[in-house]
C-alpha cells in the first residue's frame, strides 16, 4: 500500500491531482490510498504515515514551504514533490529535500516523466523498501513497517505496526536475503525486526507491539550475539 497526500487549498486543483495520480498507479497495478488536505495546518495535524506528498506551495495561511519545514523537524521521510504556478519559488526547494517540482497548470507529459522517474526510485530503494507481488498487484511495504514476518506453508505473513497483517507466497530463504541487517532468522518460521526486540529470556524473543516469537535452540546463541552487535551499532 502507497500513502498518498495531496495539499492544496483549490479543490479543483486537488480532484484533478488525484485523478492523474489514481490512473498512473492503476497502470502499474499498485494498491494506493488518497488524503486530500486543503491547507498544511490541516496536513500537519494528520498523524498518519504518508510515502508521498504533492503540496502546493501558494497556498492561505500557512504556505507549503513552511509546512514542509514542519513535517521534516517531524522526522517526515517521504517523497516529497512540489506543485507551483511559480517555477522560481522551487529554488528555495533543497532545503526541505524536495524531490521534484510540477509547475501549473500540470502538463501531464511532464507529470508522467516525473512519476516514473519516482516510481523507478522508490523501486531501487530495497534496502529501506519491499517489493511484494500478489497476483497482479504490486506493493512497497517499507522495513520500518515490519515487525516480523512469519512463515506457514510456503506463505509469508507479514506483521506491521499498524496491526496489518499482509500475505504473500515466497520462500523463507529468498525472502531472509532482500531484506537487510535489522531483521534475523530466530527460528525455521519467524524472521524478526530488531528494532522492536522489547527483551530476549529463555529461547523467547519478546517484541515491543507484545508478540512473543520462539527463538530456536541452535539459533540461540547466535541471536543473543546478533541482538548485542545491533545494539552497539544502534
Amino acid at each position: 500500500m502507497i500513502r498518498i497526500a495531496i495539499c492544496d487549498d483549490e479543490k479543483d486543483m486537488s480532484d484533478a491531482m488525484k485523478a492523474m495520480v489514481s490512473a498512473f498507479f492503476y497502470r502499474k497495478n499498485m494498491e494506493i490510498a488518497i488524503s486530500q488536505f486543503p491547507c498544511g495546518e490541516a496536513l500537519l495535524k494528520y498523524d498518519k504515515p504518508i510515502d508521498i506528498l504533492f503540496l502546493d506551495i501558494q497556498m492561505k495561511g500557512m504556505d507549503g514551504m513552511e509546512t514542509a519545514r514542519k513535517l521534516r523537524e517531524r522526522e517526515f521521510k517521504g517523497f516529497l514533490i512540489f506543485v507551483t504556478v511559480l517555477k522560481e519559488m522551487v529554488f528555495a526547494s533543497f532545503e526541505v529535500q524536495a524531490y521534484d517540482y510540477l509547475v501549473k497548470p500540470i502538463e501531464e507529459n511532464r507529470f508522467r516523466k516525473v512519476m516514473e522517474r519516482l516510481f523507478a526510485s522508490m523501486q531501487s530503494a530495497e534496502e529501506a523498501n519491499l517489493l511484494i507481488q500478489k497476483g497482479y498487484e504490486s506493493s512497497i511495504i517499507s522495513f520500518e513497517d515490519i515487525v516480523f514476518c512469519e512463515i506457514i506453508d510456503r506463505k509469508v505473513y507479514l506483521h506491521l505496526k499498524t496491526a496489518e497483517v499482509v500475505d504473500f507466497y515466497e520462500r523463507i530463504e529468498k525472502l531472509e536475503t532482500r531484506l537487510d541487517g535489522r531483521f534475523f532468522r530466530c527460528h525455521r518460521s519467524f524472521l524478526i525486526n530488531l528494532q522492536y526486540l522489547k527483551s530476549f529470556k529463555s529461547g523467547v524473543a519478546y517484541m515491543e507491539s507484545g508478540e512473543e516469537i520462539p527463538v530456536s535452540r541452535l539459533r540461540s546463541k547466535e541471536f543473543s550475539d546478533v541482538v548485542l552487535r545491533y545494539m552497539a551499532r544502534r
